[in-house]
């Protein structure tokens, strides 16, 4: 059964390239100096590329690229993307799942016990319920943030498109 992309929240990709990964690596640091639309940061085989603080937004995404080399052919390299927002802002939303998560784990245990017990358990039950809602909240709040970010994951991907073309018309 092929799952539907619509559920993802930081779309992932990869692909070959027929050049050797050092060279990759250098073109992208290279290329990020020449220009200003974009950050790029290069951290050992990964590479950052940013939205420049002027024009990011709350939900500005950012794209992180892994060049491997391939061991089986020293020539070609694998590139591992990911897109996702700004990690501050990942940590948060991931840190408000998890205590949604907690809480909801919390008041279904309270509500068991007074149940069990024969007692009121209508709040606690309530709050679970809401936990519930606010997850869904959280999600949609994700959902919506990807689209605001949508055009600029676009360019991003652009920009190492371009990049990546500019060293194949360069190597002819």
């Amino acid at each position: 059964m092929k799952l539907s992309n619509e559920v993802v929240l930081r779309p992932r990709f990869r692909f070959s390239v027929n050049d050797d990964n050092k060279s990759l690596l250098s073109l992208f640091e290279n290329k990020g100096k020449k220009q200003s639309d974009f950050i790029v940061t290069r951290v050992d085989d990964h590479v950052f590329i940013k939205i420049p603080k002027v024009k990011q937004h709350f939900w500005s995404p950012q794209l992180h690229l892994e060049i491997n080399e391939d061991y089986d052919d020293k020539n070609t390299s694998m590139i591992y993307g990911l897109f996702g927002p700004n990690p501050t802002v990942w940590t948060m939303f991931m840190f408000f799942h998890f205590i949604v998560a907690g809480l909801f784990i919390g008041f279904s245990i309270w509500a068991y016990v007074n149940w069990s017990l024969k007692s009121n358990y209508a709040i606690q039950l309530f709050l679970a319920m809401l936990m519930i809602v606010i997850w869904f909240v959280l999600y949609f709040s994700g959902r919506i943030g990807k689209k605001a970010g949508m055009e600029q994951m676009h360019e991003l991907h652009h920009f190492m498109r371009d990049t990546l073309r500019s060293k194949s018309i360069s190597s002819i």
